[in-house]
């Protein structure tokens, strides 16, 4: 193989290689990513009715996501990682336990099936703002 072949074959596959690694950057394999003290979703993230939204703890501290029962749709399911069946229910089994924690590089998914928005937090970083919003679209 002679010089050119060999470098048009190299540039050839660092392009495809390249291409990949900025495609996996564009498309993460989550919708809301989670800091020391903050939840990341995507600046335009309205999920559809029927269409599962993942989180996952990009950071190294362990959180919870924990809706507030009272702020999300009066037909709505409640959720929190733990599938506990209240805000107090998943704040006593953390206080308690752990309970609900999502270690680092760990998910939880939840598919909304009622159109609306909802309001959800860390319970142990509520304090230090760690809350956020989304609105379930038709």
């Amino acid at each position: 193989m002679d010089r050119r072949t060999f470098l048009g074959a190299a540039a050839g596959v660092t392009t495809v290689f390249a291409g990949c690694i900025g495609q996996s950057r564009q498309q993460p394999e989550y919708d809301i990513g989670m800091s020391s003290s903050a939840f990341l979703p995507q600046d335009d993230f309205e999920p559809r009715v029927g269409e599962p939204v993942v989180w996952r703890n990009t950071g190294s501290r362990t959180h919870t996501v924990t809706a507030y029962g009272s702020a999300i749709p009066d037909e709505a399911s409640f959720f929190a990682s733990g599938g506990f069946e209240s805000t107090e229910a998943a704040r006593d089994a953390w206080l308690q336990r752990g309970g609900g924690g999502i270690a680092s590089g760990e998910t939880f998914e939840v598919t909304f099936e009622v159109p609306g928005t909802y309001n959800y937090f860390c319970i142990p970083h509520e304090r230090g703002g760690m809350v956020d919003e989304f609105t379930v679209v038709e």
